[in-house]
């Protein structure tokens, strides 16, 4: 991966961005990050992750000047290239915390919104500013972005394309923790650190219930729901967690993975 990397430290890997000057993504980028989230997905000392783009800036959108002469031809061919790789980030089966410094604009954005949650300094800025490009976001802006603060939200912030401040995004629930730059990363690190000694099976399960729910009917995410739940009994950690809490009360049991 040339302008990705991953640290891993007691079960949680850190996903670095790293394409000065602002972490532009390109295509080498989003093929990184599609690398990046297989990888974390097989390794098995992972149990969550942390995106990170460094103190100075989360990632300031797709590479404009990549994009500028792709032909329409060209874009039908490569298209797939930026969502699959926010896809991929989204569908990494552990927790994905994003954290965020500085500008999350455009693919940057798109980027944080295929994380499960988002922690950002407080001088953090988001946006989908690709109106003001006479684009559209093209790697899931319209749909997470909706899905995630509200259709009317989402088309105000769309539509207009303008800059969210960090206070502004806490409210709307575009980000879940706003704290002092320095701390983010930091913040995100210890909040992903819980789920190192967690049942990840059982983690696993939750998170393809809600994420599969939420695009259906709840008649049929039940059914998810219930398929997974039963599904999870076959689970050496089911077996461990039950017996702890029956023998020595919740929240002490020892987990496995398996």
């Amino acid at each position: 991966m040339e302008f990705v990397s991953i640290d891993v430290t007691d079960g949680v890997a850190v996903l670095r961005l790293d394409r000065p000057k602002m972490n532009a993504i390109s295509l080498q980028v989003q093929a990184d990050l599609r690398e990046a989230a297989a990888e974390l997905t097989e390794r098995d000392d992972v149990r969550a992750v942390v995106v990170w783009g460094g103190e100075r800036v989360f990632a300031a959108g797709n590479d404009v000047k990549e994009m500028a002469e792709v032909s329409y031809a060209e874009m039908v061919r490569i298209a797939d290239s930026a969502s699959s790789a926010t896809t991929a980030i989204a569908r990494i089966p552990k927790p994905v915390i994003a954290a965020v410094n500085g500008y999350a604009l455009g693919g940057g954005c798109e980027l944080a919104l295929a994380a499960d949650l988002r922690f950002a300094a407080e001088d953090a800025v988001f946006g989908q500013p690709e109106v003001l490009l006479g684009i559209i976001p093209g790697a899931g802006g319209t749909q997470r972005l909706a899905r995630l603060v509200g259709t009317s939200t989402a088309k105000d912030l769309i539509f207009t394309g303008r800059f969210v401040k960090a206070d502004e995004a806490l409210r709307i629930g575009l980000v879940d923790r706003v704290v002092a730059a320095e701390q983010v990363l930091d913040e995100a690190v210890a909040y992903a650190a819980q789920f190192s000694g967690a049942a990840a099976l059982a983690i696993r399960a939750a998170k393809e219930c809600i994420d599969a729910g939420v695009g259906t009917d709840l008649d049929t995410g039940l059914a998810i729901e219930r398929q997974q739940f039963a599904a999870i009994f076959a689970t050496e950690d089911r077996t461990h967690g039950m017996s702890s809490f029956v023998e020595n009360g919740p929240g002490k049991a020892t987990f496995v993975g398996r």
